[in-house]
């Protein structure tokens, strides 16, 4: 891959971005740049993403990071700056630290169960200046029964973890009951749903909406009441034993 290409956004992005009625600070595209620099370059001692071609790259990982900050001006409209957001198996920073480019003012937590992944969202993070977002490096079994976070975020979001009926186990016990759970997902996002539907009902949670992008699907789930404490379960067993 070319470096020097992936700091400038390209047309085929800022025109399918202007379709989804996103708009950017000068500002905002820079630290995405150099985020795409830092990612590549990271991704040269471990493996962070599979993709090459700039363009391709500012698609499939920016443009679908940022299908949910329809959803993040919402609450953010609802809540200011006392907005808490949370990403679940951030890996490369996906979606969380490309929303914290474009919102850094945001609180953010990114939760990364990898050490040298966690350790390279910490270095970059801190590169951009994204002074509000947190790097956990914990199982999201761990956080979802931390009582700073259980229950404590407005926004909880994930992108490529796994089917929604582990996912759903991983993500709901840690938003409010005011807040939302937002899982993107490609084609097969109806049949997660219908999969999962038993799980949700025990975490006390339903799919409110699916809403297609450009990129794929965002699954809007929210939350009813708050979750049993027997949820999440050990660390692996959402996994291992799915809820049905």
């Amino acid at each position: 891959m070319n470096d020097s290409n992936l700091a400038t956004p390209p047309e085929s992005f800022l025109s399918a971005a202007a379709s989804a009625g996103i708009d950017f600070d000068p500002e905002d595209l820079v630290r995405i740049g150099r985020y795409l620099e830092l990612l590549y370059d990271a991704n040269a001692r471990m493996n962070l993403t599979a993709i090459r071609e700039p363009a391709e790259a500012w698609e499939r990982h920016v443009l679908d990071s940022l299908t949910l900050l329809p959803w993040v001006l919402q609450l953010e409209e609802r809540f200011g700056e006392a907005t808490r957001l949370i990403d679940i198996g951030s890996g490369g920073g996906l979606p969380g630290l490309v929303l914290a480019c474009v919102r850094p003012r945001l609180e953010i937590a990114l939760v990364e169960a990898t050490g040298k992944k966690a350790r390279f969202l910490e270095a970059t993070a801190a590169s951009l200046g994204l002074d509000r977002v947190t790097v956990l490096n914990e199982r999201a079994e761990t956080v979802g029964r931390d009582p700073d976070h259980r229950e404590s975020h407005h926004l909880v979001i994930a992108r490529a973890v796994g089917s929604l009926n582990v996912l759903a186990e991983y993500t709901v016990p840690l938003a409010r009951t005011d807040g939302l759970v937002l899982a993107i997902k490609g084609a097969k996002a109806e049949e997660e749903i219908e999969i999962a539907k038993q799980a949700l009902y025990k975490l006390h949670a339903s799919v409110v909406e699916v809403h297609p992008t450009s990129t794929g699907r965002v699954v809007v789930i929210e939350k009813n009441r708050a979750v049993p404490r027997a949820y999440p379960r050990e660390i692996g067993e959402p996994k291992r034993r799915p809820l049905a």
